[in-house]
């Protein structure tokens, strides 16, 4: 588990085909301290195995599944992405719980400046918009935000100077691709509403139950 708080950067400088998949090899903007191979390492959201650890470089293995559901099969020698190491029970949760399994790809519909503040308009992928709800969270290429506004089809978040110079959100522009894992919560909710029970009838929230159980009159 993450929390979308990005610890630093990476730079891609190998990649390379593997085990039908890809291989990449990158070189961090800051030290793996206390580092333990086959550790998890969030690489623009997508959670990914680290091996041959050194101080400031790592492998890791993309799968089949990763290149096609996220934007890192794109990503050429040289490109930056965003790093976070796997959370730890003694960590502060700055941001959200984040599992690291990019739901797809959204792409950047607008950027404009407010004051101080860069607000980017992004596209909803096919048939998550009911995940993604004004004031949720939601995370972009690994990084924890908050949506301001969200129709059928787009959402907003709104981006603090720090935030655009520290990841790589300062570098994108109309068109621009990111990875996008909605609220691990909404999902869980709807498939316990959802749910059926041994018999085949439906376990879920429904007036029914409600009424059985007093919330309704």
């Amino acid at each position: 588990m993450f929390t979308g708080i990005i610890q630093g950067r990476g730079r891609l400088v190998e990649k390379r085909p593997g085990g039908g998949g890809m291989v990449f090899i990158l070189e961090t903007d800051f030290d793996l301290t206390d580092p333990e191979e086959g550790e998890s390492i969030a690489c623009n959201g997508v959670c990914l195995t680290a091996k041959n650890i050194a101080t400031r470089r790592f492998e890791a293995d993309v799968s089949p599944e990763s290149l096609a559901r996220t934007n890192l099969g794109d990503k050429a020698v040289g490109s930056t992405l965003n790093l976070e190491r796997a959370l730890r029970l003694s960590d502060r949760l700055g941001g959200h719980m984040v599992s690291g399994h990019v739901d797809g790809v959204s792409k950047v519909v607008a950027r404009i400046t407010e004051g101080d503040f860069t607000i980017f308009t992004f596209s909803i992928p096919d048939g998550h918009g009911k995940y993604i709800i004004e004031k949720g969270s939601i995370t972009i290429d690994g990084i924890s935000l908050t949506v301001n506004h969200c129709d059928a089809t787009t959402f907003g978040v709104s981006i603090i100077p720090h935030t655009l110079v520290v990841t790589s959100l300062g570098a994108l522009n109309s068109g621009s691709e990111v990875n996008i894992e909605v609220d691990l919560i909404g999902k869980y909710v709807e498939k316990l509403l959802l749910s059926k029970d041994e018999t085949g009838s439906s376990g879920g929230i429904n007036p029914a139950f409600l009424a059985e159980n007093g919330f309704l009159k």
